[in-house]
């Protein structure tokens, strides 16, 4: 039995054929009998075909034959791990088959793999054996630029079919939102715009990025606006998205008090639309004043005033009232000592101008806001703190003091809860934590158009979501999220060629790899394609030093 390859050329066209075929004598005539038509069979099946008929008397004595040529294969470890992770959490179902699906997928392995540009992401593609392992055709940047703008346009699709992959038909009813700002290194940005900056870079353009979690922090939705949009403004737009696209009708929406203000309260609440947000201390303040509420309502025990259709739940954190009164005592000795250090000068410069020394210490008592009860007294040279005592007590009662605020009935909801699900917005200060400066980084932007920057930050958003998945299969391993995706990075596969046949033969794991990958439940395949496919950027950097 032997393969019978053939070439003909019609028309200016070559076309090869492959028939399994098999001779034998008759009447002392050497014939042939074809068997199967072998043409459909890709290049790499007819040689592995050819190479098992050659060796068909020894089979068992295949991986000894002097043919097999071993080298040291590409990484498979990391993107064996992330695709698996993919699958669990229906990425890789949502993204679909196609290039544009595949692409993204790979654009969030890199994000979790190296915090870089579209240029990185290329050459990690070549270095992990991206295009073997995910299916990729060849691409350079152009094509994840093109990409980011595919993501942008049907972030909501994808957004709408991850939610429901973890939710089915149990939909949340209470999902956490926060708004937060990423500084940019250049202007040329399409979103860019100053604003406040939470990253107190000043003279620096931003974007702002609003953040939709459930209950359990787990990303839903993430949106990128122009960098001066004030916070309350975008939570009418979530609340909107999360009517018309995930069909939610009964919202508990959860924000801080810079989130959700009276304005925004009037627009969201009706009979399926529910809050659960904070006041200002202004506002405590006033209440108190009003008789709603009285300051010995402040224990550690969380405390419940109703007014109206307004419940209010009352609570002073111990802690943190103490770390409001050590801070701000610091601060005063500060003061104390500045003021020593002046009238020290003071005594032995007779020329000095009391002056000077009385506007510094003055800018430090505006620094440290305390203007409203410690003024400067002057006498013979000498500069005096005088403290306003009663305004001291006044202006500080309240420290550790917060007060959250809902319209949600006591029937539906404990004031335990309440209390519990507002301090749940610490999990997507969390996320935003990860987001800017930990693992994934968000910064340095390396694009400039709205839907590039959009769907940027959408990467991120997912790439998120798959790094909390992990968390939970690793948090008993002392190791992070980095540092075992590069442990995992670092297993290569082993490449086997025997004549025109090529495959990557996956090692066995051992020490750290191995704890990773069954901490998590991942088996690695023991045998990968090896398509050789050279994938590089378009542009030579290199040349374009010189």
């Amino acid at each position: 039995m032997y393969v019978d390859t053939a070439k003909s050329k019609q028309r200016g066209k070559l076309y090869t054929r492959h028939l399994l075929r098999e001779s034998f004598r008759k009447d002392g005539k050497v014939r042939h009998r074809t068997i199967a038509n072998l043409s459909n069979c890709s290049e790499e099946e007819i040689a592995a075909i050819k190479l098992a008929l050659k060796h068909k008397k020894n089979l068992l004595k295949l991986g000894s034959i002097e043919e097999i040529k071993t080298t040291q294969g590409m990484r498979i470890g990391a993107v064996c791990f992330l695709k698996e992770i993919a699958k669990r959490i229906g990425l890789v179902r949502v993204f679909g088959n196609d290039q544009n699906g595949r692409l993204a997928l790979w654009q969030v392995f890199a994000r979790l793999l190296g915090q870089g540009s579209r240029l990185s992401a290329v050459r990690l593609a070549e270095s992990h054996s991206a295009c073997d392992q995910i299916g990729l055709e060849k691409f350079n940047e152009d094509h994840l630029y093109q990409n980011l703008v595919w993501l942008a346009d049907n972030q909501e699709k994808i957004e709408k079919q991850l939610f429901f992959n973890r939710h089915g038909k149990r939909v949340p009813h209470l999902f956490l939102y926060d708004v937060t700002s990423s500084y940019l290194e250049g202007d040329k940005n399409e979103l860019a715009a100053y604003g406040y900056n939470r990253d107190r870079k000043n003279g620096k353009k931003q974007i702002v990025i609003g953040l939709l979690t459930d209950c359990e922090g787990d990303p839903v939705s993430v949106r990128v606006f122009e960098g001066n949009t004030k916070d309350n403004s975008t939570v009418l737009d979530q609340v909107k998205m999360l009517a018309v696209s995930f069909g939610v009708k009964h919202v508990t929406f959860v924000g801080d008090r810079g989130m959700i203000k009276q304005a925004q309260i009037e627009n969201i609440t009706n009979e399926f639309f529910h809050y659960i947000t904070a006041i200002t201390k202004p506002q405590i303040e006033k209440l108190i004043r009003e008789g709603i509420f009285q300051l010995s309502l402040f224990e550690d025990k969380i405390c419940e005033v109703i007014d109206h259709n307004t419940r209010y739940v009352l609570h002073r954190n111990p802690f943190r009232a103490s770390q409001i009164k050590n801070n701000r005592e610091s601060k005063y000795l500060k003061l104390q000592e500045l003021l020593k250090e002046q009238n020290i000068y003071l005594s032995k410069h007779p020329r000095a101008k009391v002056e000077v020394a009385q506007r510094k210490l003055e800018a430090h008592i505006k620094k440290y806001k305390f203007s409203d009860w410690i003024k400067i007294k002057l006498s013979d040279r000498e500069l005096e703190l005088m403290i306003d005592e009663q305004s001291w007590g006044e202006k500080y009662r309240l420290d550790g003091c917060y007060v959250i605020k809902t319209d949600l009935s006591d029937q539906s909801i404990k004031v335990e809860t309440i209390h519990d699900r507002y301090k749940d917005l610490s999990k997507v200060e969390q996320a935003f934590r990860t987001f800017k400066s930990g693992h994934l980084e968000v910064r340095p932007v390396y694009v400039r158009k709205d839907l590039r920057t959009m769907g940027h930050v959408f990467v991120v958003m997912l790439a998120y979501l798959m790094e909390k998945q992990i968390y939970e299969y690793w948090r008993e391993i002392e190791v992070t999220i980095s540092e075992g995706l590069d442990e995992l990075a670092s297993l290569r596969a082993v490449e086997m060629r025997i004549e025109n046949v090529v495959c990557q033969k996956t090692p066995e794991p051992n020490g750290l790899c191995e704890k990773l990958l069954n901490a998590a439940s991942v088996k690695l395949p023991p045998v990968l394609p090896a398509r050789k496919l050279h994938v590089a950027t378009r542009k030579k950097l290199v040349s374009e030093r010189k």
